[in-house]
């Protein structure tokens, strides 16, 4: 942030000779006081000078700027893990037939027992012995049958998308149709004549000339509009100061009345420049969103600025909007469409 300090004989001396120095007006600073100074003994001997410093504020370049998409980080992807090869299966031997006892191989039909003639008899120890056995040899595994190759036609089926239906059409943002009174035929008991003598003295009191004129649409609601300031005092930062002037406006005007009237400030056409960066701020944070694919809040804002985020967006086939939050912290969040 630029800083700059500034002496002179008072505090407003002080800050005017800071905003020419910076080229600056009085919504783009924020001032302190340093020293208030004083005029000293008959104005002569000990007199010390006044000193502040300005700051300037950010700007709604600035704003604009910080929401900016900022470069993703590519993440690199993880290595694939190499397979394991699965422990070589151990082959179950093969079963073993018990050897039948001697006493059984001894108990035999005759039919079944060859004479021993041309043999040399043998003892009866080893006629008891059982004979060898014999292992059998596995049965070979039949191969298995081929696996029919899969086919990507359900996979590209699933990832068409449908087509999104088609969004209502946009109601566009009527400008009502303003009548400006003369000066000389303001009535001070209507609600225009109430406004007009509640700014004209409010201004007088933060030291601010300016012209105050007022009109009607055909609703009967207020329009200000006041000219005059050069340095942007009534507007402050974002607005923020002409929002809090049209609110005290309005209780002024709508105290002890059965109706509600509304009441619409406006300065050096500040309203039409603030709508015109609500739009392109709006088209960028949808572009943003359609980018990511994830939604985008906004910073809060006031009734009247959410709705022209949300009629700058309608036409748009790509996103959706919808409010989110509680008053003062309201804020517009943008979604894409699914």
């Amino acid at each position: 942030m630029k800083t700059y300090e500034s002496t002179a004989k008072n505090v407003e001396d002080a800050i005017a000779a800071g905003l020419e120095a910076l080229h600056a007006s009085i919504s783009d600073v924020t001032i302190e006081v340093l020293e208030e100074g004083s005029k000293g003994l008959f104005g002569l001997f000990g007199s010390r000078q006044a000193k502040v410093r300005l700051t300037m504020k950010d700007t709604e370049e600035d704003l604009l700027a910080s929401l900016e998409d900022k470069p993703a980080k590519k993440v690199s992807p993880a290595p694939a893990a190499k397979p394991v090869k699965p422990a070589a299966e151990a082959k179950p031997a093969p079963a073993v037939k018990p050897a039948k006892p001697a006493a059984e191989a001894a108990v035999k039909p005759e039919a079944e027992v060859k004479p021993a003639a041309e043999k040399p008899a043998q003892p009866k120890q080893e006629s008891a012995r059982p004979a060898p056995v014999q292992r059998k040899a596995a049965p070979a595994k039949a191969p298995k049958a081929a696996k029919p190759a899969k086919t990507d036609a359900p996979k590209a089926a699933a990832t068409e998308k449908k087509p999104l239906p088609p969004k209502a059409p946009a109601k566009p943002m009527e400008k009502p149709v303003i009548t400006m009174i003369p000066d000389d035929q303001v009535d001070p008991e209507s609600p225009a004549g109430k406004a007009q003598a509640f700014l004209k003295e409010m201004t007088r009191l933060m030291g601010v000339e300016v012209t105050v004129a007022v009109g009607n649409d055909q609703d009967g609601n207020v329009f200000v509009q006041m000219s005059g300031d050069t340095l942007g005092i009534l507007i402050g930062r974002r607005g923020e100061t002409l929002d809090a002037l049209q609110y005290l406006t309005s209780l002024k005007v709508n105290r002890g009345q059965e109706g509600y009237t509304r009441v619409t400030l406006d300065t050096e056409n500040y309203r039409a420049k603030r709508e015109d960066t609500l739009v392109r701020l709006a088209n960028r944070m949808a572009n943003r969103a359609v980018k990511t694919g994830r939604r985008v809040s906004l910073e809060p804002m006031n009734p009247y600025e959410r709705r022209i985020i949300h009629s700058a967006l309608q036409p748009n086939e790509n996103v959706d909007t919808h409010s989110e939050g509680e008053e003062p912290n309201r804020h517009v969040v943008i979604t894409l469409r699914k």
